[in-house]
C-alpha cells in the first residue's frame, strides 16, 4: 500500500541491558557448539519489567521527540508477540491510563510483524478523515516467563530479546516518511505455529510451555507425509514478491535501498535472505540485531532508531523493513529519511 503522505515524527525505544551468549552458555542455557555457527552474541533481558511498562517508556520518548502532546492522539495501536499481563486484561489501556487519556481508539495487534499491521491500519485510519492527523504505534514484549525458553525456544535461528518501541505516525511532516507498507498471508502454513497441539484448551491455560521447534518439526513431518513441501518454499517466494511490489509502489529498486532491517535472526538465515536480495550482509542490520536478540514486535522499529541515532541512515537514505509472523504472514515497508531528527541536532 502506497503511503506517500505519512510521516514519522517521533521514535522511541526502551532496550534493557543484554545478557551475553557466553553467559548463557556458562549457565547451561545455550549449547556452546551453536554460538560460533549462528553468530548470535546476546539478548536484551528486562527482568521483571512488564512489557506494557517498556511500551510506556518507549511511547513517552517518541512523543517527547515528536514534540507532540500525549493527549492529542487520534489512534493508539499496541503490537505484541507474547503475553502482556493478567488474563482478560488489555495492555493498550495501560497506555491510555498513564499517557494518552481515553479519547483515541485503542486496539491490540498480535504477532512479530504487528508493527507492519499497525503502519497499514494507521495510515488508512488517518487518511479516512481530514481531522485525523496522528497515531501512536507501540510494541513491547518480555519473554522472561516460565512458559518459554528465550535461549532455545525458537530453535537455533534466534534468541528472544525484550524491548519496547514506539513510533508517532503523522500526516504532518516529520524526520522520516513511510513510503509504502504491505503484508501477504500464506494461510496453508498456519499450522506451522500449532502442529502437534490441540486448539482447545489453549496451552497457556494448561501451563504448557511453548516449543516452536517441536511444532515446526511436526509440521514438516505432516508436509512430508502429504507430499506438500512446496508450502514452506512459498513463504520465501511470497516475501521476495512482496519486496518487489512495495519497492515498485514507491518507484525504487533494491539498489536504491541503503539498509535492510529484517527480523533479528542468526547469520545463516540472514545470509540467505540477503543473497536472495542480491545485497551484502553489511547492508543488513545483522551486526546490531545479533547483540540484542529477536525483540518480538519491536525488531524493525528498534533497528530504525539505532541506524538513525548512530548516523548509519541520513537524509535521502531508504530503509527496507522486513518481517515474518504467524499466519504465516510476511511483511515489508520502505522508510525514507527526510532530515536529521531535531533530538540529534
Amino acid at each position: 500500500m502506497h503511503t506517500p503522505e505519512m510521516f514519522i515524527s517521533g521514535i522511541g525505544v526502551y532496550l534493557p541491558d543484554t545478557v551475553s551468549i557466553g553467559q548463557a552458555v556458562a549457565d547451561g542455557h545455550y549449547p556452546a557448539a551453536l554460538a560460533d555457527l549462528h553468530g548470535l552474541t546476546g539478548a536484551a533481558v528486562a527482568g521483571d519489567i512488564p512489557a506494557p511498562e517498556m511500551a510506556l517508556r518507549a511511547a513517552t520518548l517518541a512523543l517527547t521527540r515528536a514534540a507532540h502532546a500525549p493527549t492529542d492522539i487520534d489512534l493508539l495501536l499496541y503490537a505484541d508477540a507474547w503475553h502482556q499481563g493478567p488474563d482478560g486484561w488489555h495492555p493498550q489501556y495501560y497506555l491510555q491510563h498513564h499517557l494518552t487519556g481515553g479519547t483515541p481508539l485503542a486496539v491490540e495487534l498480535h504477532g512479530c510483524n504487528g508493527m507492519f499491521t499497525a503502519f497499514e491500519l494507521a495510515a488508512c485510519y488517518l487518511a479516512a478523515q481530514p481531522d485525523r492527523h496522528t497515531a501512536l504505534l507501540v510494541a513491547a514484549d518480555n519473554f522472561g516467563t516460565p512458559l518459554i525458553d528465550r535461549w532455545q525456544g525458537g530453535g537455533a535461528s534466534y534468541l528472544m530479546g525484550d524491548a519496547g518501541s514506539a513510533v508517532v505516525l503523522s500526516t504532518r511532516p516529520g524526520f522520516a516518511r513511510l513510503l509504502t507498507v504491505g503484508t501477504v498471508t500464506i494461510p496453508e502454513a498456519e499450522e506451522l505455529q500449532r502442529a502437534g497441539e490441540a486448539l482447545f484448551p489453549p496451552g497457556a491455560t494448561m501451563g504448557r510451555a511453548v516449543d516452536f521447534v517441536a511444532r515446526g518439526e511436526a509440521f514438516q513431518k505432516q508436509l512430508a507425509e502429504t507430499g506438500d513441501l512446496a508450502v514452506l518454499a512459498r513463504i520465501g517466494s511470497e516475501m521476495l514478491d512482496l519486496i518487489h511490489r512495495v519497492l515498485g509502489e514507491c518507484e525504487l529498486t533494491i539498489s536504491d535501498i541503503a539498509r535492510v532491517a529484517p527480523m533479528n535472526c542468526s547469520r545463516p538465515v540472514t545470509e540467505r535472505l540477503m543473497a536472495a536480495l542480491g545485497r551484502p550482509m553489511a547492508s543488513s542490520t545483522w551486526d546490531w540485531g545479533r547483540t540484542v536478540g529477536h525483540l518480538g514486535a519491536s525488531d524493525q522499529v528498534a533497528a530504525l532508531d539505532h541506524l538513525v541515532a548512530t548516523g548509519q541512515l541520513g537524509p535521502g537514505d531508504h530503509l527496507l523493513m522486513l518481517g515474518v509472523g504467524p499466519g504465516v504472514t510476511v511483511s515489508s515497508a520502505v522508510v525514507r529519511i527526510v532530515d536529521v531528527p531535531d533530538w540529534l541536532k
